[in-house]
């Protein structure tokens, strides 16, 4: 089973770019995509339904901002949309497709980078969303969330973690929630059950030449649930093409 995750940073941006026409050579049985910054009148045009899949657009009510989509093969027998939160389910930053015995989510976090009140947005994001996670990992059916978790867990996954250790993305607070999602909690970083190495990122700022020199994070991850763990036959990071300032996490499952 092949999943795919991309923070578009825009799907008609990321369209423009080629994005579909290298998702049609993929594969995929399931496509996760953060930040489609576009309602769904916006995504009427057939190029945003790529045939073959079953597709589902969740919008923020603010236009142009966040929005969070699946693509799927097979068809869900249920799409769940949102987590139960008053806050941030206005913001489309959650969709879940269940299948027999697994569900795929598409989540999208919030980034703190703006300012020090989308900081404790940001927080309080994390505060509401583990609890949630935890019922997940005490259901009996396996989940695999993809998306842009906005942290960079370990110092391996970001490249000056130095000076970016007061920074939104790395700040302590953060990188504790990682170590409570991954450790107290169960649930795993599937790209790391199979690839240890360093530099291997998934965003680049547009500023400077951090992309021509690789001085990129790790915030997009398949975080699998407790059951699934050792399940990963291959993961990789594609960036050969750039249809967004993140980059394609692909990861081939054997289940």
């Amino acid at each position: 089973m092949r999943i795919i995750t991309l923070n578009a940073n825009g799907i008609r941006s990321a369209q423009r770019k080629g994005f579909f026409e290298w998702m049609a050579r993929q594969s995929a049985d399931v496509v996760c995509i953060q930040e489609t910054k576009a309602q769904r009148d916006q995504l009427e045009d057939p190029v945003f339904h790529p045939q073959g899949y079953h597709c589902y657009y969740v919008d923020a009510e603010k236009k142009g901002y966040s929005g969070v989509a699946i693509y799927s093969k097979q068809k869900p027998t249920e799409v769940v949309v949102g987590f139960g939160s008053r806050e941030f389910d206005a913001e489309g930053r959650y969709v879940e497709a269940r299948f027999k015995g697994l569900s795929v989510v598409s989540v999208y976090l919030p980034s703190g980078s703006s300012s020090e009140e989308r900081q404790q947005a940001k927080f309080r994001f994390l505060a509401e969303f583990m609890p949630h996670l935890r019922m997940l990992a005490r259901k009996k059916r396996d989940y695999v969330l993809c998306g842009d978790w906005n942290i960079a867990h370990k110092e391996i996954d970001l490249k000056n973690w130095r000076s970016n250790q007061n920074n939104s993305g790395f700040l302590p607070e953060e990188r504790a929630w990682m170590d409570e999602l991954l450790g107290e909690a169960r649930f795993v970083d599937a790209f790391r059950e199979v690839d240890p190495r360093p530099e291997q990122y998934t965003w680049w700022s547009n500023r400077g030449q951090a992309w021509a020199k690789n001085v990129g994070w790790r915030i997009d991850y398949q975080v699998t649930s407790p059951l699934l763990r050792g399940s990963v036959a291959r993961a990789g990071i594609y960036k050969a093409q750039r249809f967004s300032d993140h980059a394609p996490l692909v990861i081939d499952y054997g289940l």
